[in-house]
């Protein structure tokens, strides 16, 4: 099978992905975390891994999801704290609140929540 690629500034260098990638959750969805429970709303998707290897290696090898699936940046909340997650398919699952997450950069991306997601910006979608 032919393999694209695209540029990772994450991980400093060319990611080679499937020309088709199987994405459960979309830009604009909110999402739990299956493990650790904090919720968070999509803003960009890459179709593989796409992260640094010193980051793939600090996640406990017991743990550490396969690297051919889709991988979710959130603007992500825990009842601490507000902050930007990289998460693997595998550990997501959709949102049951449905309700609005509460990151400070959300309005930086999206506008507006109704039917329990967000609407990215005219200014940002392609």
């Amino acid at each position: 099978m032919d393999r694209a690629s695209f540029f990772s500034p994450q991980a400093g260098r060319d990611i080679s992905a499937p020309p088709v990638s199987s994405a459960r959750f979309s830009i604009g969805d909110v999402v739990r975390h299956r493990m650790f429970g904090f919720r968070g709303v999509i803003f960009d998707i890459d179709p593989v891994f796409a992260n640094s290897e010193e980051w793939y290696e600090s996640i406990p090898e017991d743990m550490r999801p396969p690297r051919d699936q889709p991988f979710y940046h959130l603007l992500a909340e825990n009842d601490e704290n507000s902050y930007v997650a990289y998460v693997s398919q595998q550990n997501l699952l959709a949102d049951a609140e449905a309700g609005p997450v509460d990151h400070p950069s959300l309005d930086e991306m999206f506008e507006g929540f109704r039917n329990g997601r967000y609407r990215l910006r005219r200014s940002l979608s392609h």
